[in-house]
C-alpha cells in the first residue's frame, strides 16, 4: 500500500491542516519559520511509528490556547483525531483481504487516523458495506414468515427476539449479525434456500471487514523520521552508554539517538560490545574458550567493516557525485576496549574523529546511519519523513544529495520540509506542497497546489527558478519563451503524449523557458537574442498576449515568424484563445472528473468564450496551476487517442511550427 493523501488537526500550531495529497515517489514541504512544517511530520509519524506505538501527550501536543477545553472536559482526548491518513491498496493487498470476503476484492482504499490520546483507527474507505439493522430487520420479518410452524419453536422464538432489537439501531454490532448467522445455520434447507444464503452473506461483511481491517493494519508501512539534530557522536563509551540505557537514564534524544542507531546498525547491544571490551583473552589451555572469544572479536570486525563499506559508499555517492575535484573519504569505525570510533581517513591515509570534519559532513554520516538503522528491519514498507534535509550542507552538496534522495525514494515514499532552494529541483514543482500559517487563529494550512497568503512561502521555489535560470539560461542554442508556468507543463506535458505515439516529436535541444507573464517574455528574448542564441516566443492571443507580441523590440529581434501566438494554430470559435483552449473538451473532462469542476452546460453554451473566463467565472477559488497539475496527471495515464480530434489536430501544427522556427 502506498500514502495518497494527509490531514493533521488540533497539534501544536495546527488547527486543521486540510488533506493535501502525497505523491507516489517524493512529496516536498516548503514554507518559512514558524509555518507548521516539523508538526506535520511530527503528527504523520504517530500514525506507525518504529515500534507502533506514538506518545502524544494532550498537555504539550494540543494547541496551548486550547488546552483549558481538555481540562473542563469539553473535549475528550480519545475523541480528538490528531493525523490521519489515506492509502492506496496494490491488488496483492486487495487479493489477500479478499480471502474474508470474495467482495472485499472491491476496496481500493484504507484510512488510518491516530488519536490525541494515542489509540489508532482503521477502517475500509470502499468496498461492500454492512447493511444496516433496517435492511436486516425487513429481511428477517420475511424469514421468520417461512419459519413459522416450519421450524422448532426453540429457533422461531430466539431469532424473534434478536430480530426485534434491530429495529431503530444506528449500526449493525457484529456480534448480533453472527448471533443471526449461527441461528440461521439451524434452518431447515428446504426452507427458502437462496433467501437465507443471501442474507447470512449480507450478515458476514461486517464481520469480514472487521478481519480485513486487522490484517491490513498489520501491514501499515512504518513512518521513520529523521530530523537535523540526530547526531552519531565520534566516540562512544560503550559500558557509560549501556549503564544509562539499563538505568534508564538517557540523555536528550537527540545526544543518544545517533549512538543507539550506530550500535542497531552493527547488530550489537551497547551492553554487549562493552562487555566484549572487559572480556579477557582465556588462557591457551582452554581452546573452546578461546574460540567463543575469537569468534566474537571476528563477528565484531566484520560488522564493523561491513558497515565501514555501506556508509563510505552511500556517503561518496553524495559528497563527491560527479565532482572530479572533490576528494573521496573513507569511513571507519573502530571498536577500541570500552570505546567506538567513528573515523574518517582521506586521501592520504590520515585518520581523523568524525568531530574533525565539517558539520555539514558530520549530518550525512549521521543521516545514512540513522536512516539504514531504522529501516533494516522493514525498509521496503517504510516511509521516510526528512525533516529540512542537508541544511548543513554546502548548496551543491545540497543539489547533489536532492538526486540521492529521489533514488530512495523509488524504493520508499518520502516526505521532506524544506526552506532551501537547493533541495526543490525546477522540475518538481508539481510535487511541492506549500505550508503556511496566515496567522495564529487560522493555523498551519496545506496548499496541494502552489499557492498561498504569504509570499515568503514562495521563496524557495522562487530561488530555485531564479537559481537553474542563470545557471542554464545561455546553456541552450535553441530557446521558446513562454508567458508562465501552466504553459510550460501544457506544452512538455502535450508533446510528451505526442512524442509515445510517434505522432510528433518536440526537437529535444529545444530549452522551454517560462518568463513569468507575457509582458516579461520580451526581456528573456532580448536577452537570449543578445546572446546569439537562436529563440522563438509563444504568446496566448488574449489582450496581454497580443499586446506583448506586437512590441517593436520584439519584432525586431526575433522578427514576425518566431512570434509564435495560440490563435495560429487554434481551430475553434474563440477568437482570443489562449494555450488552454488548445486543449478545451479534455481540460472540461479532467476539471469535472478529477477537481469536481463542472462547467460543462456553460461552455457548450458559450463556445466562442476562452475557457479560462468561463472557469474564473464558474468555479470559486479557481486556481490555473491546480487544473495544470491535473492535466500533468492525466498524460502520465493516457495516450495521445484520448485527445479529441480538433486538439490533436492543433498540438500536432503548433509543434511543427516550434520545430521550424528553431530549426
Amino acid at each position: 500500500m502506498y500514502l495518497t493523501r494527509v490531514r493533521v488537526r488540533e497539534y501544536w500550531s495546527i488547527y486543521d491542516t486540510g488533506w493535501f495529497e502525497i505523491e507516489e515517489t517524493k512529496t516536498i514541504l516548503v514554507g518559512p519559520n514558524e509555518s507548521g512544517k516539523t508538526a506535520i511530520l511530527k503528527a504523520i509519524e504517530a500514525i506507525n511509528p518504529p515500534g507502533g506505538k506514538s506518545n502524544f501527550d494532550w498537555l504539550r501536543d494540543y494547541p496551548r490556547s486550547r488546552v483549558n477545553e481538555i481540562q473542563r472536559g469539553k473535549v475528550k482526548p480519545q475523541e480528538v483525531t490528531v493525523s490521519e491518513a489515506v492509502f492506496k491498496l496494490t491488488d496483492d493487498e486487495r487479493e489477500y483481504i479478499a480471502q474474508h470476503h470474495p467482495d472485499l476484492k472491491e476496496v481500493r482504499e484504507i484510512i488510518v487516523g491516530r488519536r490525541l490520546d494515542n489509540s489508532r483507527w482503521l477502517r475500509l474507505e470502499d468496498g461492500p458495506k454492512p447493511p444496516t439493522p433496517n435492511e436486516i430487520y425487513k429481511e428477517m420479518l420475511q424469514v421468520l414468515k417461512l419459519l413459522q410452524g416450519t421450524e422448532s419453536e426453540n429457533i422461531f422464538n430466539s431469532l424473534q427476539t434478536v430480530v426485534s432489537g434491530l429495529e431503530g439501531q444506528a449500526n449493525l454490532e457484529n456480534s448480533i449479525a453472527n448471533k443471526i448467522i449461527e441461528l440461521l445455520s439451524s434452518v431447515s434447507p428446504n426452507t427458502s434456500k437462496e433467501r437465507v444464503e443471501r442474507l447470512v452473506e449480507k450478515l458476514k461483511i461486517g464481520s469480514a471487514r472487521e478481519a480485513a481491517e486487522k490484517a491490513l493494519e498489520l501491514r501499515l508501512p512504518v513512518f521513520i523520521y529523521f530530523h537535523q539534530y540526530y547526531q552519531v557522536k565520534p566516540s562512544i563509551h560503550l559500558r557509560h552508554l549501556a549503564e544509562r540505557i539499563e538505568s534508564d537514564l538517557l540523555d536528550d534524544e537527540s545526544y543518544d539517538f545517533g549512538n543507539k542507531c550506530l550500535l542497531q546498525l552493527l547488530g550489537f547491544t551497547a551492553k554487549e560490545l562493552a562487555d566484549l571490551g572487559d572480556a579477557q583473552e582465556p588462557p591457551k589451555d582452554q581452546p573452546e574458550a578461546l574460540k567463543r572469544y575469537k569468534d566474537q572479536l571476528d563477528k565484531r570486525h566484520y560488522a564493523l567493516n561491513a558497515a565501514k563499506v555501506f556508509l563510505t559508499e552511500q556517503i561518496n555517492d553524495v559528497w563527491v557525485g560527479d565532482d572530479k575535484e572533490e576528494e573521496s573519504m573513507r569511513l571507519g569505525i573502530h571498536a577500541d576496549r570500552q570505546y567506538l570510533k567513528v573515523v574518517v581517513e582521506d586521501e592520504l591515509g590520515v585518520e581523523v574523529e568524525l568531530d574533525q570534519r565539517s558539520t555539514g559532513f558530520q549530518w550525512l554520516v549521521s543521516f545514512f546511519i540513522v536512516f539504514r538503522a531504522q529501516a533494516q528491519d522493514e525498509y521496503k514498507n517504510a516511509i521516510i519523513l526528512l525533516d529540512e534535509p542537508g541544511l548543513s550542507l554546502h548548496g551543491l552538496k545540497q543539489r547533489q544529495f536532492r538526486k540521492t534522495v529521489s533514488k530512495l525514494s523509488e524504493q520508499n515514499q518520502m516526505i521532506y520540509t524544506t526552506h532551501s532552494p537547493f533541495m526543490v529541483g525546477p522540475e518538481e514543482l508539481a510535487i511541492v506542497r506549500v505550508v503556511e500559517m496566515e496567522n495564529r487563529r487560522i493555523g498551519s494550512k496545506v496548499h496541494t497546489h502552489v499557492t498561498a497568503r504569504d509570499p515568503r512561502s514562495f521563496f524557495p521555489l522562487q530561488e530555485t527558478l531564479g537559481y537553474d535560470m542563470a545557471q542554464s539560461l545561455f546553456s541552450h542554442q535553441r530557446n521558446l519563451v513562454l508567458e508562465g508556468l501552466t504553459d510550460y507543463w501544457y506544452l512538455d506535458g502535450t508533446a510528451a503524449l505526442l512524442r509515445d505515439d510517434n505522432i510528433i516529436k518536440l526537437n529535444p535541444k529545444i530549452s522551454l523557458v517560462p518568463a513569468g507573464n507575457a509582458s516579461k517574455v520580451v526581456y528573456y528574448a532580448s536577452i537570449l537574442h543578445a546572446q546569439k542564441l537562436n529563440v522563438a516566443t509563444l504568446f496566448d492571443s488574449d489582450q496581454a498576449g497580443e499586446i506583448a507580441s506586437a512590441q517593436d523590440e520584439l519584432v525586431l529581434f526575433l522578427g514576425r515568424k518566431k512570434i509564435i501566438r495560440t490563435k495560429d494554430v487554434y481551430h475553434g470559435p474563440v477568437s482570443k484563445p489562449e494555450i488552454e483552449d488548445l486543449l478545451r473538451q479534455t481540460l472540461i473532462k479532467i476539471a469535472k472528473e478529477d477537481l469536481g469542476w463542472d462547467i460543462s452546460r456553460v461552455a457548450a453554451s458559450q463556445q466562442s468564450r476562452p475557457i479560462i473566463d468561463i472557469f474564473n467565472n464558474e468555479i470559486p477559488g479557481f486556481s490555473k496551476y491546480r487544473l495544470a497539475k491535473a492535466y500533468l496527471r492525466w498524460t502520465a495515464m493516457h495516450n495521445s487517442s484520448d485527445l479529441y480530434d480538433e486538439e490533436r489536430v492543433s498540438w500536432t501544427q503548433l509543434l511543427q511550427t516550434i520545430n521550424k522556427v528553431l530549426q
